[in-house]
């Protein structure tokens, strides 16, 4: 795997798991947790949605092909479902807004590092069906999988150190600051959407994508 290649399923997970978007969410659900355990309360909510990233990497592509699915019908779906979830972090209400006000109806502050932060803020629909599209058994190594794993893991970690530093990141950029970085995401998430569509379409000998020219023959 090149460093384009890494670069770019970095980005995905970056965009999809989106560490900034829910530091209010974390804000929220720590409301009324005593300071001194808001640093465990982050590494709980880390944990639970690290292992369910990491459980659709390892199992969510075996569940498909378990009830006949081919992973190229499956690429197509969740392109499109990919690029719903970033129409509507573009358009609609912010992430961590939409959380909040669900959240607001079932506060349980003891499940807070469940829901909403580990599920659906940093384990959102969009990081399950994203994490199992990045990952095809037939074209991937074991090596290559392991290479997805470690770089899911980077970016959790990411999101562990941003919500240990919420308080002071969101003084300074605040909710408008979160929002505007959330719909840049949207964009960037949108463009990675029509090319999971693309890449699905190929694999199921329906598109060819044509090979990128060299820069010596660009005129």
């Amino acid at each position: 795997m090149d460093l384009t290649a890494l670069a770019r399923e970095f980005v995905t997970l970056f965009v999809l798991v989106d560490p900034i978007g829910s530091i209010p969410v974390f804000l929220f659900a720590v409301a009324s947790v005593p300071r001194h355990l808001h640093r465990r309360f982050a590494l709980r909510a880390t944990g639970i949605a690290g292992v369910v990233l990491l459980g659709f990497l390892v199992l969510g592509q075996l569940a498909l092909e378990s009830i006949g699915l081919a992973l190229g019908s499956f690429q197509i779906a969740g392109g499109i479902v990919l690029f719903l979830f970033a129409l509507t972090m573009i358009f609609g209400e912010s992430k961590s807004d939409t959380e909040i006000e669900e959240a607001e109806k079932h506060r349980d502050h003891l499940a807070g590092a469940v829901f909403p932060l580990a599920m659906p803020s940093i384990a959102s629909p969009g990081a399950m069906l994203g994490i199992v599209v990045l990952t095809d058994n037939r074209t991937q190594t074991l090596a290559e999988q392991a290479v997805t794993a470690g770089l899911l893991v980077t970016v959790l970690l990411l999101t562990l150190i941003f919500l240990f530093l919420a308080t002071y990141i969101f003084r300074l950029i605040g909710h408008t600051g979160i929002s505007v970085i959330s719909r840049v995401m949207g964009i960037i998430l949108a463009t990675i959407a029509v090319d999971a569509v693309l890449v699905g379409l190929e694999s199921l000998g329906l598109f060819t994508m044509a090979p990128e020219a060299p820069a010596s023959a660009l005129p």
